[in-house]
């Protein structure tokens, strides 16, 4: 495994879920929001069907199955009330901050969430400066997660082959987009919405690590660690 890792030349971070301890509160908000169009559902329903998505997949997805047309207004007040949940309660996932700072290559981030979305999260962070302009969204590629669509674009933007990215996601629809990206895939079950991180590694990939504590990151690693 360590010669392995003495190739990789990017990690790429997913957003929600692995840098942003943010599913839970996403949920509540959705949830919340979406109760004023008497849809009602839970944030396990949330969790199983639409982390990893983009929000405007995930609104089709609603309109769909709960047949129920979403006013144009929907996105928007639900973003609204995300970000005021955000600024209120948002913290990174535990021991992602320690685990970063001792990070030797380089890393950027690859997410399903809008633009405005990653750039408020980060900023609520205090990661915006951190990585830059080194954040790669949805909206810049033709098809979002579980497509390759997106990790592909960010290794291009930031130089490095795919065979050297290693991709750390929460998601299988991420899981499934690193790997059809042709990159190394490790997924992340440490955050508060993976209640149950035996059976997320039931879930997982063959051949994908699983891990649920920033510290491992470097015992699995240590050539990445400075």
């Amino acid at each position: 495994m360590a010669d392995a890792f003495q190739s990789v030349g990017l990690v790429i971070f997913d957003c929600d879920g692995v840098i942003a301890d943010s599913e839970v509160l996403s949920a509540r908000v959705l949830v919340r929001e979406l109760l004023a169009y008497d849809i009602r559902i839970d944030a396990e329903y949330v969790y199983r069907n639409f982390v990893g998505k983009s929000f405007p997949v995930v609104a089709d997805i609603i309109a769909a199955r709960f047949e129920t047309a979403l006013p144009d207004r929907f996105v928007s007040d639900y973003r609204a009330a995300l970000r005021e949940a955000f600024a209120d309660s948002l913290q990174t996932t535990p021991g992602f901050l320690d685990m970063l700072g001792q990070l030797t290559c380089p890393a950027c981030v690859a997410t399903s969430s809008s633009a405005p979305r990653a750039a408020n999260t980060l900023e609520v962070l205090g990661l915006a400066e951190r990585f830059g302009d080194d954040v790669f969204t949805a909206s810049q590629v033709a098809q979002g997660k579980p497509a390759p669509d997106l990790f592909l674009h960010a290794a291009r933007e930031m130089h490095a082959p795919t065979e050297r990215c290693l991709v750390i996601e929460d998601s299988v629809a991420g899981i499934e987009a690193g790997l059809a990206a042709g990159m190394m895939v490790w997924r992340y079950v440490g955050a508060s919405h993976i209640a149950n991180a035996a059976q997320a590694r039931e879930e997982t990939p063959a051949g994908v690590t699983v891990f649920d504590n920033w510290d491992q990151l470097y015992v699995l690693a240590p050539e990445l660690r400075a």
